[in-house]
């Protein structure tokens, strides 16, 4: 089975819903959805929004971009949860990378600090 690649997505949550603004309980439960899904989200802090709806009606409210590593086909799954569980007309994301990196502690072996150490050790010896 071939792996899907990662794509580093941002997605817009809305901060209010029926007129009301959202309670943080209820935004942890789409981060928790999420999570399920990715493995992990990065929420950055709110960001004024305006969209006009098809019907011509302009909206402006506060939305909360979040940041989000996973595949193109999980992306599709995120936004379709997201939009029946805010209750929304329309829900964007966009790419904002595909060149995604993972690594793990154990993976690295400590050899940055290494790498580093031995370089500084070199240029303290030309200095002698």
């Amino acid at each position: 089975m071939k792996k899907s690649k990662t794509i580093l997505w941002e997605i817009l949550v809305p901060t209010i819903m029926d007129g009301k603004p959202v309670k943080t309980k209820y935004h942890r439960k789409w981060d928790e959805m999420v999570r399920a899904i990715s493995n992990g989200l990065t929420i950055l802090k709110p960001a004024k929004g305006e969209w006009v709806s098809s019907s011509g009606e302009l909206f402006a409210e506060r939305m909360i971009p979040v940041r989000i590593a996973c595949s193109e086909d999980a992306i599709e799954d995120i936004m379709d949860i997201t939009i029946e569980y805010y209750k929304q007309e329309e829900v964007m994301a966009y790419r904002i990378s595909d060149c995604v990196k993972f690594r793990k502690f154990e993976d690295s072996l400590g050899l940055g600090y290494k790498k580093a150490e031995t370089k500084r050790i070199k240029k303290l010896k030309e200095l002698v």
